[in-house]
């Protein structure tokens, strides 16, 4: 990377675009507003925050790309283990 005389090579933290399906407002979030969950399907695979506008805790499926950009951004990330038994 080339950095011009007089500019700054540092880069400001990740802000992410989201929605609230319960009001529909739209807003900007940054990387500590959410929380991604990373568990051994889709089902179980996801990320969430909390809707600054009505307060609606949301959640919603988190596929590879999401995965990859909220990771890349700084998002906090819990990995959920199975607690099945073999028998």
């Amino acid at each position: 990377m080339t950095v011009m005389p007089g500019f700054s090579a540092q880069i400001g933290p990740a802000v992410f675009k989201a929605a609230c399906p319960d009001c529909r407002g739209r807003f900007e979030l940054a990387a500590e507003a959410f929380r991604l969950a990373i568990g051994a399907s889709r089902r179980t695979t996801f990320y969430s925050f909390t809707c600054p506008e009505c307060g609606s805790a949301v959640r919603k499926p988190a596929g590879e790309r999401i995965i990859e950009l909220l990771t890349g951004g700084g998002v906090r990330t819990l990995r959920l283990h199975s607690t099945a038994e073999t028998v």
